[in-house]
């Protein structure tokens, strides 16, 4: 365990190590080609001078060389080319490597959470709050429950006796006597005299409830 600990730096600081020489070889290389272009194009222009000067033997001398630098250029673009392959096979081999670590570190980190919190502790955790629940429930029922004199006391008489009130309020509706409207004070005005009341036929219960009335009077 402390070796990969301890080897997983070193091997992501070789492999940045060598990502980063291949980068210099690669510039140097990009740099050599360039200067090769420029001597092939220094060749072309040095054979058509010879060419103009009828020297034909020198013109085609500067030809050789310029394939030959071209030669060289070209092989340089070969070397280029596998560096850049190499550069892409180490950095999706470095892609690799931290994704498998990232996967195997949440891996790890899943197993010591499951570790932590196994299924019996839950089930306990779980037992412990049904049971506090009920607890809390029994607690809320006895403060509710009446005490002392509160206890003693009867809900059926309570009600008989409330239902014996709203007898008696309904009867003292019934024995109070009908009041009449006042009549107006003072001076009526000439030309109009205080319309009579007419008299309105009584209903069957008001004729019932006015001889209740005289029967309680005698």
């Amino acid at each position: 365990m402390m070796n990969r600990l301890f080897g997983k730096p070193k091997q992501e600081s070789n492999t940045l190590q060598t990502l980063d020489k291949l980068n210099e070889t690669l510039e140097m290389l990009e740099k050599k080609e360039k200067v090769l272009l420029k001597k092939a194009g220094a060749e072309v222009e040095k054979a058509k001078e010879y060419s103009r000067a009828k020297n034909k033997r020198a013109a085609i001398q500067c030809l050789k060389r310029k394939r030959l630098y071209e030669g060289q250029v070209e092989q340089l673009g070969n070397f280029q080319l596998r560096i850049h392959d190499q550069m892409i096979m180490l950095e999706g081999a470095k892609a690799t490597t931290e994704t498998v670590d990232a996967l195997r570190s949440g891996a790890s980190a899943m197993k010591a959470m499951q570790k932590a919190t196994n299924i019996d502790d839950v089930d306990k955790t779980m037992d412990e709050i049904n049971e506090q629940t009920e607890n809390m429930k029994q607690i809320q029922e006895a403060l509710a429950t009446p005490m002392g004199a509160a206890a003693d006391f009867d809900e059926d008489e309570l009600a008989a006796e409330l239902d014996e009130l709203e007898s008696e309020e309904l009867e003292s509706q019934l024995l109070q006597p009908a009041t009449t409207a006042p009549l107006p004070s003072g001076p009526v005005p000439a030309g109009r005299q205080p319309a009579r009341p007419v008299p309105q036929k009584r209903t069957a219960e008001e004729e019932e409830f006015a001889a209740l009335q005289a029967e309680m009077a005698l």
